[in-house]
C-alpha cells in the first residue's frame, strides 16, 4: 500500500526506538534517510535490511519528486532523520507536501508523535509552523 510514514529515531540512546518504529522500517519498501552513514547504525541495531536512498536539505527538491514517484507505484517509504522527528529541524516537509498533493497517505509512525501530527500532515516547513501557532 502506498503511505508514506513519518519515523521518530532515537536522540542520543538508540534503545529508545519504539517497537512500531522498528516495525515501519523493517516493513516499508524503502527508508529515505537524512544520512545514510549515520542511520545505517540504527538499521544494523535492529537488523534492518530495507534499501536505504538518500534525502537531506541539499538533494530534497530532486529527491522528493523521485520519492512521490515511488509512492505513485504502490510503494511504501519510511522517512526518518538522524535524531528525532523528521520535519522538526530536519528535511521532510517538502515531500509530505509533495505526497500530500498526490493523495497519499502520510502516517506518523507512533503516538509519542501526536504532538507534532498536525505540524506533519500540514507539511510546513517548521519556522512557518512555529510562528503560525504563536500567533493565534
Amino acid at each position: 500500500m502506498s503511505v508514506l510514514y513519518v519515523v521518530a529515531t532515537p536522540i542520543g540512546n538508540l534503545e529508545d526506538m519504539t517497537y512500531r518504529a522498528v516495525s515501519v522500517l523493517k516493513n516499508a519498501d524503502y527508508i529515505a534517510a537524512e544520512d545514510t552513514r549515520h542511520s545505517k547504525r540504527l538499521l544494523v541495531h535492529y537488523d534492518i535490511s530495507t534499501p536505504m536512498l538518500s534525502y537531506h536539505e541539499h538533494n530534497e527538491t530532486e529527491s522528493s519528486a523521485g520519492l512521490v514517484a515511488l509512492l505513485e507505484e504502490n510503494k511504501s517509504i519510511a522517512l526518518i532523520s538522524d535524531a528525532g522527528t523528521p520535519l522538526i529541524a530536519d528535511p521532510g516537509y517538502r515531500l509530505v507536501r509533495d505526497a500530500r498533493a498526490k493523495n497519499i497517505s502520510v502516517v506518523p509512525s507512533t503516538k509519542s508523535m501526536l504532538f507534532h501530527r498536525n505540524k506533519i500532515l500540514c507539511s510546513l516547513p517548521f519556522f512557518f509552523w512555529t510562528v503560525m501557532c504563536n500567533s493565534g
